[in-house]
C-alpha cells in the first residue's frame, strides 16, 4: 500500500528523526507530528549538563535546522491517551481523533518517581524539569541527589561546579554497576569523591521529611539527610500507558520487529519506548541511548517506504560527561565477559577498556580516551536488522560513526 498519510506520536528525537527520514527518503504525504510537550524538538542530553549551568539557552537545544521544513502538521502540548490499532486512529486528551495509514509511536520515557514522593522532589526529564532545577541550583544550597547512573551523577556534577553542598545516595554497591559494570562503578566513584560530593552507597531512601515541600531525605540505616533540593534519578519507563487496550505487546514498552513493526499493520514504534528484536541477544531490546533515538528512523522509514529492506545498524553507543570527563560505552554487555584496561587507569580516570566474550571484542569503555575508543568502537560488529547478516556493507550506508 502507498502511503498517503503518516502520524508520529512523539516530537522529540526519535519521532523528528523519523518525519525528518521520511521526507529525506521522498514521502510527499500527509505528515502529523503529535507531541504532549509543548516544545518544539529538542535536544536532551545538554540538559544535565551546560543548559543547567546556564552555557547553552532553550534555542541552543532546538533539533530542527534553521531552515529545515517537514511540511508536517504539528500538534505541541497534546497528549495521545489511546489507539485504535486497526484502522491506526489515534485518540488526543482533548478527545479529537488522528488518523494516517500509518502511525509510528515515538512517546519516548518518562522519569520514574519513588514511591510517597511529596511535593518538591524534582526530576530530570523534560525542559520544562531542567528548568525548575537550574532555578534550584543556588551555591551554597544542600542538594541530595537519589540515584547514582548517568542522569544523577551528571546533575551531582553540574550542582558541584556550581558551588552545591552534594550529596549522592545510590542504592547498589557502586554507580553505574549495571550498564558498565562494578568496578567501573568504583572508578565514577572516585570522581564523585575527587570533586568534593558526598556518595553513599548500599543503603536506599526509606523516606523523606517535610510538611508542605520536601526538606530532607532518610535512609534505610536511619542516617537523615537535610536537604534544600532533591533530585531523583531513578530511571525512566516507556512511555506506552496510552496504548492500553490497543491489542499491541507492551510486555516490554512497546514490542517491535528487528524494523520496528509492530503486530498491527501500519503501527511502528521507535526510541526510547520500542524494544526491537534484537538479533544479537535473539529477543526484543530497548536501547534508551540519544544515538538509538537519531539512527533507528532511517532504517524504519525505509521500511515503511520501500519495505523490510537488508541493512544493519552499529553496536550501542552511549556517553555521559562528569567533571569534566567523557565516559564513553559501545558495544553489548551481558555481564559474563573478561574485562582488561589497556590504556591509562581507573585513579587517572582516562583508561580504556575492553570487553570480551568467548575471545571476541563485544564492547569498549573509554574515560577520556576518543581516539583508542573511536578505533575500537569501528570494529565492532553491526547488528542485523531486516534480512541481512551482521557487517553487511549496507551498515556504512545507514550510520557512519559521529
Amino acid at each position: 500500500m502507498t502511503l498517503r498519510s503518516v502520524v508520529v506520536v512523539g516530537a522529540s528525537l526519535a519521532g523528528h528523526a523519523t518525519a525528518r527520514a521520511l521526507r529525506h527518503q521522498g514521502f510527499t504525504g500527509r505528515l502529523t507530528l503529535i507531541g504532549a510537550e509543548p516544545h518544539r524538538p529538542y535536544d536532551r542530553p545538554p540538559l544535565s549538563k551546560d543548559f543547567l549551568t546556564g552555557a547553552l539557552t532553550e534555542d541552543d537545544l532546538a533539533l530542527e535546522g534553521t531552515d529545515e521544513n517537514l511540511d508536517a502538521e504539528w500538534l505541541l502540548g497534546r497528549r495521545a491517551t489511546a489507539l485504535d490499532a486497526d484502522d491506526r486512529t489515534v485518540t488526543l486528551d482533548d478527545g479529537s481523533r488522528v488518523s494516517g495509514d500509518a502511525v509510528v509511536v515515538a512517546t519516548g520515557s518518562t522519569a520514574r518517581r519513588l514511591p510517597g514522593t511529596p511535593p518538591g522532589v524534582l526530576t530530570l526529564r523534560t525542559l520544562d524539569d531542567a528548568v525548575a532545577l537550574r532555578a534550584a541550583l543556588q551555591p551554597g544550597a544542600r542538594m541530595v541527589v537519589i540515584g547514582a547512573g548517568f542522569i544523577g551523577s551528571e546533575v551531582a556534577a553540574t550542582a558541584a561546579a556550581r558551588g552545591l553542598d552534594v550529596t549522592v545516595v545510590e542504592a547498589g554497591a557502586t554507580p553505574l554497576a549495571g550498564p558498565l559494570g562494578a568496578w567501573v562503578g568504583a572508578a565514577v566513584a572516585g570522581l564523585h569523591a575527587r570533586h568534593g560530593v558526598r556518595l553513599l552507597c548500599g543503603v536506599p531512601v526509606a523516606g523523606f521529611t517535610g510538611t508542605d515541600r520536601v526538606d530532607g531525605v532518610t535512609l534505610t540505616d536511619g542516617t537523615h539527610l537535610p536537604a534544600d533540593v532533591v533530585v531523583a534519578g531513578v530511571g525512566a519507563a516507556p512511555a506506552v500507558d496510552w496504548l492500553a487496550g490497543s491489542g499491541l505487546d507492551l510486555s516490554n514498552g512497546l514490542v517491535c520487529s528487528a524494523l520496528g513493526a509492530t503486530a498491527a499493520p501500519g503501527v511502528y514504534g521507535v526510541g526510547d519506548c520500542a524494544a526491537w528484536h534484537d538479533t544479537v541477544r535473539g529477543t526484543p531490546f530497548r536501547v534508551e541511548h540519544w544515538t538509538d533515538s537519531r539512527d533507528r528512523p532511517v532504517a524504519l522509514a525505509t521500511a515503511m517506504l520501500a519495505g523490510p529492506s537488508p541493512a544493519a545498524l552499529r553496536a550501542p553507543y552511549f556517553w555521559s560527561d562528569q567533571y569534566g570527563v567523557r565516559i564513553q560505552f559501545a558495544g553489548r554487555r551481558r555481564g559474563d565477559e573478561t574485562v582488561t584496561v589497556e590504556a591509562g587507569s581507573t585513579e587517572g580516570a582516562d583508561l580504556l577498556a575492553v570487553y570480551r566474550r568467548d575471545g571476541d571484542v563485544v564492547a569498549v569503555l573509554g574515560m577520556n580516551q576518543p581516539k583508542l575508543f573511536t578505533r575500537i568502537r569501528r570494529s565492532l560488529p553491526s547488528s542485523a536488522v531486516g534480512d541481512a547478516p551482521a557487517d553487511t556493507p549496507a551498515a556504512a550506508t545507514l550510520l557512519e560513526v559521529p
